[in-house]
């Protein structure tokens, strides 16, 4: 299963560093990133693979929001077919 992992907030040293390093302890492989800074905000999108993920689908959302909470950023993870289905023109 795919996912995709939105990231926004106030640009701060090591975002990127600290998501995709939660990715990585859940074995969660990175295919893809885009990353922003508009006027000071970091805007991030990742598309991820979650089929080697050693942890339940739900659990690694709650562990991607916990570090969202403590980065003071807001970190979302839809799965990429609901992704794809909300932003279907």
């Amino acid at each position: 299963m795919k996912a995709v992992i939105t990231v926004v907030g106030t640009d701060q040293v090591g975002i990127l560093a600290q998501v995709s390093g939660a990715c990585a302890q859940a074995q969660v492989n990175v295919l893809e990133v885009s990353q922003n800074i508009l006027g000071g905000n970091f805007a991030m999108i990742m598309l991820v693979d979650l089929t080697q993920c050693n942890t339940e689908y739900t659990a690694f959302i709650q562990t991607l929001t916990e570090k969202g909470k403590q980065m003071g950023v807001d970190i979302h993870v839809t799965r990429q077919e609901v992704f794809d289905a909300m932003h279907r023109i």
